[in-house]
């Protein structure tokens, strides 16, 4: 190696210490960062002429060090496994958050509940069975239930209104996706032009991840590498990001959520119409719509329908009269009218006056002309309404049918919760995994900069020695004496 080549070898090393100081620099600046991917100064040695010249032969050891190239450090496998995991966080926190506002809805246990309502209207028609020809006791069965078919109506309008807003949530959510797939498309565009330029892509490589990520959460979408340090977006099997080309998705289907079905809402891609069997966010809102809330919104139904049905088959039944002795009638309907099939947003009290209200199983006696004449005389029999009061404990009667929805509910929701727990750890221990690879850690980086701090002062050492080796050379070659 001549002197020369020699200061090129160590200007070489100058540099490239520096250029491993400047991405410590980098990293330590970015440590609290999200998204941030701590770099790497990957440093090559430069070989010396391999080719010999003619009637030349090279000895060279070595031409220095080349830093030319940061990297990332990211593992591909821990990549791809934190979106799956995140996907599938994302959709059972939808779901377990559905549930828990289905709770809500129901308020149980409580005292606002229709748990409470229903209880309060059988021991109402108790106090009847026990004072018969009491007019308060009557009046307190009507305003009893009276406030319980106004709460089933609210009850299955709350469950409405959340499905509705769900319902209207998922635009926002597609608005959110197509605008996140076509800045993945952009940032694609702008890596490739600037690795073919040789410039430096990191920084917009993460931003890109973190678009990349973010579409996992909603929708469950995964990325693969493509060329030029692009990557392709998938979900369902449909290429929403192909290299620089995006397509979006939107929300086809009912708004109406009695004509919710499996397959309506759903998403479809955008232009194409194919259907999406979406992850993440959108997947469990989807569960939402389809299943979750309607199930729930049918057995609500279905204890109103067997109120109505159970009451009214006693109400108006062969053996049931009025104060005033008429036979009794439906008390329950499907709006205005008794008949029809009854839910519990349509369930309607027929009877209003508290004299219509069949608590006897006797005719009341009827007035005689005499002599003497006998006035019609209300019957004290209360029979009727002890059958009433009797269904609170009925093995197939609306409250036990109640009451197994609400434990349904409880176990789901359990169900749900320990599950997202268990999600929500196998989750932190992969995004664990991860940062341990690509996160910044202080004291690796300062080992590093010590590091290089030391490497470049030997360097500009060896300059030193350099520069005195040749002062002698030029200086003092031929001087004798000295």
């Amino acid at each position: 190696m001549s002197s020369f080549s020699g200061l090129n070898t160590a200007t070489t090393a100058l540099w490239a210490q520096q250029r491993g100081l400047d991405v410590t620099g980098q990293n330590i600046a970015n440590v609290n960062t999200p998204g941030y991917t701590r770099q790497r100064a990957e440093l090559q040695s430069i070989g010396g002429n391999a080719v010999p010249a003619m009637y030349a032969v090279s000895n060279q050891v070595g031409q220095g060090v080349d830093a030319d190239k940061v990297i990332r450090i990211r593992d591909g496998f821990l990549e791809s496994r934190a979106q799956v995991e995140s996907a599938s966080t994302a959709r059972m926190t939808a779901q377990d958050a559905t549930l828990a506002q289905i709770e809500q809805a129901f308020r149980e246990p409580g005292e606002t509940g229709i748990q409470a309502k229903l209880t309060g209207v059988f021991t109402a028609w108790g106090d009847v069975a026990n004072h018969p020809t009491e007019d308060g006791a009557r009046t307190a069965v009507l305003q009893k239930t009276a406030t319980l078919v106004a709460e089933l109506q609210t009850t299955s309008a709350n469950l409405d209104k959340q499905w509705t807003q769900t319902r209207d949530s998922l635009d926002t959510l597609a608005q959110d996706v197509n605008a996140k797939t076509q800045s993945i498309a952009d940032l694609n565009r702008a890596i490739k032009r600037a690795t073919q330029a040789g410039l430096p892509v990191n920084e917009l490589a993460d931003k890109r991840d973190g678009l990349v990520m973010d579409l996992a959460n909603s929708i469950g979408a995964t990325s693969s590498p493509g060329d030029d340090g692009q990557v392709n977006v998938s979900v369902a099997g449909a290429m929403l990001v192909s290299g620089v080309s995006a397509i979006g998705i939107r929300v086809i289907g009912t708004e109406v959520p009695a004509e919710a079905t499996a397959t309506d809402p759903s998403f479809v891609t955008d232009p194409g119409g194919t259907r999406l069997a979406l992850g993440g966010t959108a997947g469990g809102a989807l569960t939402a719509l389809s299943q979750t809330i309607p199930r729930y919104q049918q057995k609500l139904d279905a204890v109103a329908q067997q109120l109505a049905d159970q009451v009214n088959a006693v109400h108006a039944g062969p053996d049931a009269y009025d104060k005033n002795g008429a036979p009794g009638g439906p008390m329950f309907g499907s709006g205005a009218v008794p008949t029809g099939p009854v839910t519990a947003a349509n369930i309607t009290l027929l009877i209003t006056d508290p004299a219509k209200l069949a608590a006897a199983s006797v005719a009341p006696m009827p007035a005689t002309a005499g002599p003497p004449a006998v006035p019609a005389r209300p019957s004290a029999d209360a029979g009727n309404a002890a059958k009433l009061a009797a269904m609170a404990k009925a093995g197939s009667g609306a409250a036990v049918a109640y009451r197994q929805l609400i434990v349904d509910l409880g176990v789901e929701a359990s169900v749900a919760t320990s599950n997202l727990q268990t999600q929500t750890v196998v989750a932190a221990q992969v995004d664990a995994s991860r940062e341990s690879v690509s996160g910044v850690n202080l004291d690796e980086e300062m080992t590093k900069m010590l590091q290089f701090q030391h490497a470049y002062s030997a360097a500009a050492r060896m300059i030193t020695t350099i520069d005195e080796t040749l002062d002698v050379l030029i200086n003092r070659t031929g001087r004798v004496g000295l």
